[in-house]
């Protein structure tokens, strides 16, 4: 079976249909596991019952169940960012549509997730029958309109002569295209047998998606003579390698080119940050330090998936000219103005550039120049409050001594500390870059951390947390031992640094006895509270060495105008860009 994604899914051992389930829920079942599911994240509701049994008894199979639908949604965003795909199972549309946030976000950060809805009885279709968990009208197809624009195929499962078909082919398309897809299953199919399940699923085998030769070779050409005919070229990484599987043939690129290679914020962990000429992130104004003045001067840089929209541009203020710029997307070429080359695989397309690149090393050569490297904070006296560059940098110190999976940071402020953050090898970084969904991260991580089976670290802001707080409880249901930084600085600080007001400011909960309350002695947990830096040191000790084994919750309490630099300055530029007076009628 070909790589269905950022991760490795498994070949499945699939059990016979023929000696077990064969019905619509079986055959589901096993297309889940053969496609590299291991965990469905799911809240039970009348409609899906009957369709969980059969999810559950799929030995290959495990149901997670969530504290509410959102919640469901992010944890199959998190799961198919580690593993290349995920699933959530919910309930006709009251579940269908409080999930739909979490789909929205998958959509746009282009993750294969596969949204399974217990739908109503097949009798009831075509009855003019009002039925509960609707709007109460008669007509059930309000949640599948709400589903169209989030989802790249729909399937409504209502009779089982085609339901096979239509199972099938929402997941291939899901993996296929790297999009979320909607299926949805009426209660009353799921344990009936029928002929079309009777015998094994065949496994998958997607054709991988081919460059058309001649517009390959041409895309090459023109590359070549636009970069050998540079100065100082660069080259930088876009979120879209990971949609293109592209990550191993772009730094194959970097090291053959000798360019300089930067990274924007949203491929952080994309790329290996230990190749050799790697210079940082690029982010416009806010970027690493001499990394925005290296890119910025060059004379032809390769972007390589790309997404410019106005918080990756900082209110679209990169000072980048289009004419200067090879852009690279999944299936296509753009050399500045034009010309322009379609049906190009991204991974073909850096592989064979890689092998006929000639070596340039002067923009690097540039950087080494003018780098001066980062300045020592200042030592803290004994119980000052703690500063979040502080913070930071003991978070730093302990992804470099500890084996963790992953970083997730929340929407806010964390996004620009975090990306400050030098990864070691093998450790992965998400954050929801064109979404920005605030509360994503705790559901992220709940499924991030179910793929990896490793220590995942979470910086997360505490208006973001009361959005989702409650699935901690389904992580110490799953034994899961991540540490959430949990930074309490009074508010919205990312809303009041581009447009402040009353609103920003958020009710003070007691975040750790919050954690001990869903805790309440079942499962392994550990939650503390610190104010300065020794107590944050004697936190990470503590959550690295005897408290190992556990779900660890610092709180860190902040001043609430800590804020990074960056975040001030990246916040008046988006809050220039959203001010822009009308244009004249």
């Amino acid at each position: 079976m070909e790589s269905t994604g950022g991760g490795s899914p498994k070949e499945a051992v699939v059990p016979s249909a023929a000696s077990g389930d064969a019905t619509l829920g079986g055959h589901l079942a096993r297309r889940l596991v053969q496609v590299g599911v291991s965990d469905v994240f799911a809240v039970p509701g009348d409609f899906n019952l009957t369709l969980l049994d059969h999810l559950i008894a799929e030995p290959g199979l495990r149901v997670v169940g969530c504290c509410n639908e959102l919640n469901a949604g992010y944890a199959a965003d998190g799961y198919a960012r580690a593993r290349g795909v995920g699933a959530c199972a919910v309930t006709f549309t009251v579940g269908g549509l409080s999930v739909l946030n979490a789909i929205g976000g998958a959509y746009s950060e282009n993750l294969p997730l596969i949204c399974i809805v217990g739908g109503p009885n097949s009798n009831d279709y075509g009855t003019n029958r009002i039925l509960h968990h609707t709007i109460g009208l008669p007509d059930f197809s309000q949640e599948l309109r709400c589903f169209q624009p989030l989802t790249c195929y729909q399937a409504v499962v209502n009779n089982l002569d085609d339901a096979h078909e239509q199972i099938d082919r929402a997941i291939s398309t899901a993996i296929r295209e790297s999009k979320p897809v909607y299926i949805s299953v009426s209660c009353n199919l799921p344990g009936v047998p029928h002929p079309t399940f009777s015998r094994d699923p065949v496994p998958y085998f997607l054709s991988p998606r081919l460059s058309n030769q001649a517009s390959l070779d041409a895309a090459l050409h023109a590359t070549l003579a636009f970069l050998d005919k540079a100065v100082k070229p660069v080259l930088v990484a876009g979120p879209k390698l990971r949609v293109a599987k592209a990550g191993g043939a772009f730094a194959d690129l970097a090291d053959a080119s000798g360019y300089a290679v930067a990274a924007m914020p949203s491929a952080k962990g994309l790329v290996p940050e230990t190749l050799p000429r790697f210079i940082g992130t690029y982010w416009g104004a806010v970027s690493t330090a001499f990394c925005a003045e290296i890119v910025e001067s060059a004379d032809a840089y390769l972007f390589a998936g790309p997404i410019f929209n106005d918080y990756s541009s900082v209110g679209y203020s990169c000072l980048l000219k289009k004419e200067k710029a090879v852009v690279v997307q999944p299936d296509r070429v753009t050399i500045g103005n034009g010309p322009a080359f379609g049906c190009v695989m991204m991974k073909d397309f850096l592989s064979e550039l890689a092998k006929r690149v000639r070596k340039n090393t002067t923009a690097f050569d540039n950087y080494r120049r003018i780098f001066v490297p980062d300045g020592q904070l200042p030592e803290c006296e004994a119980g000052e409050p703690l500063r979040v560059n502080v913070l930071f940098k003991h978070i730093q110190r302990m992804i470099g001594g500890e084996e963790i999976g992953a970083v997730m940071a929340e929407t806010g402020d964390s996004w620009f500390n975090c990306q400050k953050l030098r990864l070691p090898e093998g450790c992965g970084y998400e954050f929801q870059m064109q979404y920005g969904s605030i509360g994503w991260s705790v559901g992220a991580l709940l499924g991030y951390a179910q793929a990896v089976q490793k220590r995942v670290v979470a910086c997360i802001g505490d208006g973001s947390f009361q959005v989702t707080a409650q699935d901690v409880s389904t992580m110490l249901r799953c034994g899961q031992r991540s540490i959430i930084f949990l930074i309490n600085n009074g508010g919205y600080t990312i809303e009041v640094e581009i447009h402040d007001g009353p609103y920003n400011v958020i009710k003070n909960w007691d975040y750790v006895g919050l954690v001990n309350a869903i805790h309440n002695g079942d499962g392994r947990c550990w939650a503390t509270r610190v104010r300065c830096e020794e107590e944050l040191e004697a936190a990470i000790a503590t959550a690295t060495g005897d408290k190992a084994d556990s779900l660890c919750f610092i709180e860190v309490v902040a001043h609430k105008d800590d804020t990074s630099k960056e975040l001030l300055e990246w916040g008046s530029r988006v809050s220039a860009a959203n001010s822009r007076p009308p244009n004249p009628q």
